[in-house]
Parts: C-alpha cells; structure tokens; sequence
C-alpha cells in the first residue's frame, strides 16, 4: 500500500476592482416597469375585492350565490387594470428615461471632479511646483466644489 500526500486544488479568487471612474446608474428600467405592474395588479386587486364584497349587499345579487359577487369583483378589477396600467406604465417610463439623465449627469460631474482632484494631487506632489501655487489651485477647486468661489482668475 502506498501512502501518498494529499493536495486540494482551491480553485483562485480574483477579484474585480472597478476603477474610481466608473459610476453605474442605479435606475433600472425592468425593475421600474414591474413594480407598476404590480401596483397596478395590487390596485385593481383590492377594487375588485371591495366591488365583490359591496355587491353582496344587493339582494338580486346576493340571490345568485358566490357567482353574482365574484363575477362583478373580477369585471371591476379588470377594468379597473385595463384603464390604470397603460397610464402607469407610460408615466413610469418618462419618470425613469428623467432619473436616468440626472443620474447620467451626477456620475459625470463625479468623474470630473475625481479628475480635477487627482490633477490637484499630482500637483501638490511635485516639487517643481511653489507652495503658493499649490495651495491657490486646491482653495480655488475646494471653493468651487463648495459653491462659494468664483473660477474667475486674473493673469
């Protein structure tokens, strides 16, 4: 009998680092479209629910037994869902096409703002460069990111 050692092959991690300049857009158009569906559905559900269970106050139809009741339960929420579900959807899309842009341009104003600093940073790490110099480009960037400085500069 031969003993031989024992080896475990552990398959390698790798990790994905996303660079500092990729910003993904949160708002998703899929994800948007099926939850006003399901609001919808939910919304037309319930009116269906309260029409069936008003309708068995009526004595004609409280004579037809469960039939009468849920018949006009599910007529009230179909239609309830075929006038509600085209509008939802519609406002759902301009809403989400709306948020996409404004994150579009977040996510752009981010990258440039990264860029500007890491500029900054290079500069402040370079000798060449006078301490004065240095401290005049990072105040100006700082007071126009916090909204207070005009990037209006003489010669």
């Amino acid at each position: 009998m031969k003993i031989q050692s024992l080896s475990v092959n552990y398959p390698q991690k790798t990790t994905n680092f996303r660079s500092k300049q990729s910003y993904e857009n949160p708002v998703n158009r899929g994800t948007e479209r099926n939850l006003a569906i399901l609001t919808s559905v939910g919304g037309s559900a319930l009116v269906g629910l309260i029409a069936g269970g008003l309708s068995k106050f009526i004595p004609k139809i409280k004579a037809t037994g469960w039939k009468g009741p849920t018949a006009i339960g599910v007529g009230a929420g179909l239609l309830t869902l075929g006038l509600t579900l085209p509008q939802k959807l519609y406002s759902t899309k301009v809403n989400a096409f709306a948020r996409e842009k404004e994150m579009d341009v977040f996510s752009r104003q981010k990258s440039a703002q990264s860029s500007i600093y890491e500029d900054i940073n290079d500069e402040i790490k370079d000798e060449n460069v006078s301490l004065d110099q240095k401290i005049n480009h990072y105040s100006t960037v700082k007071m126009a990111d916090n909204g207070r400085g005009m990037m209006i500069k003489g010669v």
